[in-house]
């Protein structure tokens, strides 16, 4: 008798337990905006590497064609979180949409205007996109800023060009390849597929090292970052700072491992069929990845600076940028974790 209770003792344990740990993982959604580019990397390699569940998350990743379709996919209540570039928080609080990101980790764009390789002989610089088709993403997303900041930078009306969306994979590199559109703003690995077969491929702006980005902006400017909407970031503090753990312990990982290391984590159906130029990539992006997690304060103002450049609303709404981010969850870190520097 004494043994039969023990047993269902033990059995009622283990079912306590178990209901115990299923209520304390929280379920998050993140829209991703484009899971194959490697600006995004960190967000899906943390889902590989266990970080959410370590960090008591149970997250679903939601891919998507574009930043803004992430940003949509939030506002819209079908996602929690944006893995998406920070310039959304900019641009949406000159339309009173308040906009937090929580952990930076890129620490450069690495956006690319690059050149059809059916139109290298009749495009040699920003200037010769007027009046031509140029892909993006998604109009509206960063791709779209990236391409209508440099097109007012080199003297051009924007609305001269015809912006297409072409997504950030396959189909943006099909479409430059068939010559569908005359120029794109991609990212890696798309950039360094196309070189793989076209040597020649020209490049018109390139921000994916310091050095270039430097040259375009005039200072550091972040890429990709976390964020959510003001209020659910501090409604949802257990979460953010969850969230923000795993992304830490992720980018820890992939500064003490070597690219080969990474590849081998990643989904085979976003490293595709040729690991050689994906490989290439990776080693290209490493370097943009964050060590620290932080924004850089000079970087968020540099990202207003862009769009009050471009966006006469965005100049006329006096916007507070530090009310677009916060470093809060990236400090606490280190106290839970030891992981942020």
């Amino acid at each position: 008798m004494n043994k039969w209770l023990g047993k269902l003792a033990g059995t009622l344990l283990a079912l306590t337990l178990s209901t115990g740990l299923a209520a304390a993982q929280s379920k998050i959604t993140i829209a991703v905006g484009g899971g194959a580019c490697l600006c995004y990397l960190p967000t899906v390699l943390a889902k590989q590497l266990g970080e959410y569940d370590k960090a008591g998350l149970a997250v679903e990743l939601v891919d998507l064609k574009g930043g803004s379709d992430a940003l949509k996919a939030v506002l819209g209540g079908s996602a929690d979180v944006v893995s998406g570039y920070f310039d959304h928080c900019v641009n949406l609080a000159a339309k009173k949409q308040e906009l937090q990101a929580f952990v930076v980790y890129d620490r450069y764009p690495g956006l690319v205007l690059v050149v059809s390789p059916k139109h290298t002989g009749e495009i040699n610089s920003v200037k010769d996109l007027a009046g031509k088709k140029v892909g993006v993403s998604a109009s509206g997303s960063s791709t779209d800023f990236f391409l209508k900041y440099l097109l007012k930078k080199n003297g051009l009306d924007p609305a001269g060009t015809a912006v297409i969306g072409v997504g950030l994979g396959a189909t943006a590199v099909a479409a430059m390849e068939q010559g569908q559109i005359d120029a794109a703003v991609m990212l890696d690995p798309s950039v360094t597929v196309l070189q793989g077969s076209h040597k020649d491929l020209k490049i018109l702006s390139d921000t994916r090292t310091q050095h270039d980005t430097l040259a375009v902006f005039g200072g550091e400017y972040p890429g990709g970052a976390l964020y959510s909407t003001t209020a659910w970031v501090s409604g949802h503090e257990k979460e953010v700072q969850a969230l923000t753990n795993a992304i830490m312990a992720t980018l820890a990982w992939i500064h003490s491992h070597s690219a080969e290391d990474i590849m081998a984590k990643m989904p085979e159906e976003i490293v595709g069929k040729n690991k050689d130029l994906y490989l290439a990539a990776l080693k290209n992006t490493i370097p943009m990845f964050s060590e620290t997690g932080k924004m850089d304060p000079k970087g968020a103002e540099a990202v207003l600076a862009v769009f009050s450049e471009g966006s006469p609303e965005v100049a006329k709404a006096g916007i507070d940028v530090t009310k677009t981010y916060t470093n809060k969850f990236v400090d606490q870190v280190k106290k839970t974790t030891g992981n942020a520097k």
